[in-house]
């Protein structure tokens, strides 16, 4: 593979082997550079990794959603190779089954008009309310999306094309001023739509009742572009980028965790580890910024400002093998609380859990049957928590795994509990500890700001050339597609 970069081949250390710091490596030995990633758990993947329960259940055991699965074949095809040799994938269709608490059930279809006649049918909503509703989230998203999330906010150049200024035009009467919720309660009457458009807000682990409208976007990119499911579990497709990437010669040292990044000179020298120093004239650090700071770089100043951001939310985690099918649910699945705002007010305000959460149900035997045994399914149940400020989970964890039966049985007319055959919890101090994101926020900081996008780290440093950052935690935001496009905006300001 040649080199792309205009400079000769150095040296690239990367902190971390979640699917930004893979999809890092691989940009990078594209470009022609020397890359090792340097991860303390015992395999690649941070919150995208896999777990087996006794009894034949396999769960993938953090994102469960994928969309823009184009940033994955992009990869291989920057490799030069054929994407489908390496990883597959379907659209979702239905993409989500919705329970609201007074019985109804909405299936969200992967077409839109589709989608929009079953609204109407089931809550009553005019189909046409919800297509404009829908393309008018296609719109925000395509004036945006160039720029908020595919190119460094931090740099005066990113602000210098038209493509930027038509982007900050558009802001106003994209929803800086109002929030998710408000812009959703004045498009639809109907406070169940309103509930089923607020989650979207869930998905980079902020508030709908505070988040700016702004991101009343995000909802295009399940119903305008899709959810797909990747054959094998959203785990393969960390899997297939590490195998591209070993092809390209990058070289994966697990379980040892880099104790700090070197500096020399002004600038970027290596890290160290337990086994000693290694020089690289580039480090990228996958892990969340805030650890990235207090524990590898303690000499040098920390963005104070930048780091003390709310966090965004973390999740509490069920893995269940279930003894039986439910031909009701699909790969996603929804059970609504009955009160929305109060369960916000718990997360962001009271740092506790509802007493009556939201529930999310991912199962994925149904797509790959070797998840499960023979008519049991695999569920993953997730609820929306606040990041870990010392809680007492033990008690809080009792306490949800109660109130989620309650409410996942009353929608199927089954006690759930009683066809439970294994059980793993993952709560916030655990995802924590095994990914090393600050009190278990999976987003990092919360978007609840109108500037939010604004005040995210950025994906370099300006105190110390040669030093970068990728992730969930900086620009552009958590999520697989965000972190890819991370990856890229660093790969990018590296290359230039």
């Amino acid at each position: 593979m040649h080199s792309t970069s205009p400079s000769p081949p150095q040296p690239a250390a990367i902190i971390g082997a979640g699917i930004a710091g893979i999809a890092t490596a691989v940009r990078l030995a594209v470009q022609g550079h020397r890359v090792t990633v340097f991860e303390a758990q015992e395999s690649f993947g941070g919150k995208m990794h896999q777990l087996e329960l006794p009894g034949g259940y396999r769960f993938d055991g953090g994102p469960s959603l994928f969309t823009l699965p184009h940033l994955v074949d992009e990869l291989f095809r920057l490799a030069g190779r054929n994407p489908q040799d390496y990883f597959r994938y379907q659209r979702l269709d239905p993409i989500t089954q919705y329970f609201f608490a007074d019985g109804t059930r909405l299936t969200a279809w992967a077409d839109e008009e589709r989608f929009a006649r079953e609204v109407e049918e089931k809550l009553q909503v005019p189909a046409a309310e919800v297509l404009r509703f829908l393309r008018r989230s296609g719109r925000a998203y395509e004036a945006t999306a160039g720029t908020f999330l595919q190119k460094s906010l931090h740099k005066a150049r990113t602000y210098l094309s038209p493509e930027v200024l038509k982007a900050l035009a558009a802001l106003p009467q994209l929803g800086l001023t109002s929030t998710m919720h408000q812009r959703h309660a004045a498009a639809f009457q109907d406070p169940r739509l309103v509930q089923l458009f607020d989650r979207f807000a869930t998905y980079n682990g902020s508030d709908p009742y505070q988040a700016p409208a702004t991101l009343s976007l995000i909802p295009h990119l399940e119903h305008g572009l899709g959810a797909y499911y990747p054959e094998g579990g959203i785990y393969a497709i960390a899997r297939s980028l590490v195998r591209l990437a070993q092809e390209l010669g990058v070289q994966f040292r697990y379980q040892e965790p880099v104790l700090e990044i070197l500096t020399a000179g002004g600038r970027v020298a290596g890290v160290r580890t337990a086994r000693g120093e290694h020089p690289a004239a580039v480090v990228v650090s996958n892990m969340d910024v805030v650890p990235t700071y207090r524990r590898l770089l303690p000499r040098q100043p920390a963005p104070e400002r930048t780091l003390r951001q709310p966090r965004s939310s973390s999740a509490l985690i069920f893995y269940w093998g279930i003894a039986r099918r439910f031909p009701e649910l699909g790969v996603h699945n929804i059970f609504f609380s009955q009160d929305y705002r109060r369960e916000f007010e718990a997360i962001f305000r009271d740092k506790t859990i509802a007493d009556d959460p939201t529930v999310y149900v991912n199962i994925t035997s149904g797509h790959t049957p070797t998840d499960a045994p023979p008519g049991h399914e695999n569920w993953f149940v997730m609820v929306n928590v606040p990041h870990n400020q010392g809680q007492n989970w033990p008690e809080l964890v009792q306490r949800t795994r109660t109130a989620v039966l309650r409410r996942v049985s009353q929608a199927l007319g089954t006690d759930v509990a009683g066809v439970i055959r294994a059980e793993q919890v993952w709560d916030p101090p655990g995802i924590e500890a095994r990914t090393s994101s600050f009190g278990g926020a999976l987003y990092g900081s919360s978007s609840n700001n109108p500037l939010a996008a604004f005040l995210r780290h950025p994906n370099f440093s300006d105190q110390v050339p040669g030093l970068y950052f990728c992730g969930g935690s900086v620009h552009p935001g958590g999520g697989i597609p965000l972190c890819l496009l991370s990856a890229r905006i660093v790969s990018d300001l590296i290359k230039n």
